[in-house]
C-alpha cells in the first residue's frame, strides 16, 4: 500500500483530506494532512534496530514530551505511523542556534529536568561511547568500505570517553539537529524523539553546539546559562570532548545509514563525509586546547 493509501485509511480524520510530503528528514518519512479539525502531520517510521531506534519508545517520548509542555499533541498512532498536531512554527537553521545559546540552555535544562516525571515504562539510557562501539559491530557486519577505520574510531571514542566528567543522570533529547526546533514567534518547541533517553547533559550541550557550529564564545554562553556559573578547565574539556563524539557519532551513524536505509534524495556516504571533515576540525581544536587526554 502507497503512503497516500495508507495515510487516507488512518481512521482519525474529520472529513475530507488533502495531503503532501514534507521534506528534510534523513531516515522518516512526513506528510502535512488537512481535514476538517484542521492540520496534522503524519510521520511514518520503523523500527531500526541498528540506530537502537524503537517506535513504541518513541511514541512514548513524544507523549510525555507533549504532557511536559515542549512537543505538540500526538494525536494517533499504530505500528509504523504517528500523527501529531501541526504547529504554525519555523524550523531553526544554524545560525538560529547560534543566535540563541540561552534561549537553548533553559528549554533543554526544563526538558531534562521535567521529562523523568512524564516518561513511562522501561528506562532507555544513551550513552554515545556504548552507540559508537555498537555502530562499529554493525560496520564490520555490514562489510562497510569504512571497516579499515574503525580501530581509529575506537579509539579516539575511547580517548573522548575518559575526558568525560560526572554529572547527574537527566532525561535527554539526543539529536539536536536545527530541524528539530521549531519557533512559533513566542517560544520553541522540540520534535524528533528516536534517540531520546536517559544520560547526562552533557551530549545534549555538545550536540546543540556542534551541530551548529558554536564559536568557543558562544558554546561558553550555553554553558553557563545552563549551569549557572563559568565552566572550568574540567567542564570544558568534557564538553569540547563530548562536541568530537557527537559528530564521530553523526558521522557513523550516516555509515550505518548507508548499509541499511535509503531514503529518496539522501546521500549517506556524502553526510558521513561532512560530518568526519567536521570532527576532523574539531578535533584540532580539542587537541590544541586540551592535548591528548591519557586512556
Amino acid at each position: 500500500m502507497s503512503a497516500v493509501d495508507r495515510i487516507a485509511a488512518l481512521p482519525c480524520w474529520t472529513g475530507g483530506i488533502d495531503m503532501e510530503p514534507l521534506t528534510g528528514g534523513l531516515s522518516n518519512e512526513s506528510w502535512l494532512v488537512t481535514d476538517g479539525a484542521g492540520k496534522h502531520v503524519v510521520r511514518f517510521g520503523k523500527d531500526y534496530p541498528f540506530h537502537h531506534v524503537i517506535r513504541e519508545r518513541e511514541i512514548m517520548v513524544a507523549r510525555a514530551a507533549h504532557a511536559a509542555g515542549f512537543s505538540p499533541e500526538v494525536e494517533y498512532a499504530e505500528p509504523g505511523i504517528m500523527v501529531s498536531a501541526f504547529l504554525d512554527a519555523r524550523t531553526w537553521t544554524e545560525e538560529d542556534m547560534r543566535a540563541e545559546p540561552e534561549r537553548i540552555a533553559r528549554l533543554l535544562f526544563d526538558f531534562h529536568h521535567r521529562m523523568p516525571a512524564e516518561v513511562s515504562g522501561p528506562g532507555f539510557m544513551f550513552w554515545v561511547f556504548h552507540v559508537i562501539r555498537d555502530y562499529a559491530r554493525t560496520l564490520e557486519k555490514g562489510g562497510s568500505d569504512h571497516v579499515p577505520d574503525l580501530p581509529r574510531f575506537l579509539a579516539l571514542a575511547e580517548e573522548l570517553e575518559a575526558a568525560q566528567v560526572p554529572l547527574p543522570i537527566v532525561f535527554g533529547h539526543h539529536d539536536l539537529l536545527p530541524g528539530n526546533f521549531l519557533d512559533d514567534g513566542k517560544r520553541l518547541w522540540l520534535i524528533d524523539f528516536e534517540y531520546a533517553g536517559f544520560s547526562t547533559a552533557m551530549f545534549d550541550l555538545a550536540g546543540a553546539a556542534s551541530n551548529s557550529g558554536m564559536d568557543d564564545t558562544t558554546a561558553e554562553r550555553l554553558l553557563t546559562t545552563y549551569f549557572g556559573r563559568a565552566s572550568d578547565e574540567a567542564l570544558k574539556r568534557s564538553f569540547d570532548a563530548m562536541q568530537c563524539a557527537s559528530l564521530l557519532r553523526e558521522a557513523m551513524w550516516a555509515m550505518v545509514s548507508d548499509l541499511h536505509l535509503n531514503a529518496p534524495g539522501v546521500d549517506y556516504a556524502a553526510y558521513a563525509r561532512e560530518n568526519l571533515a567536521r570532527l576532523s576540525a574539531a578535533l584540532d581544536r580539542y587537541h590544541s586546547k586540551h592535548g591528548k587526554t591519557a586512556s
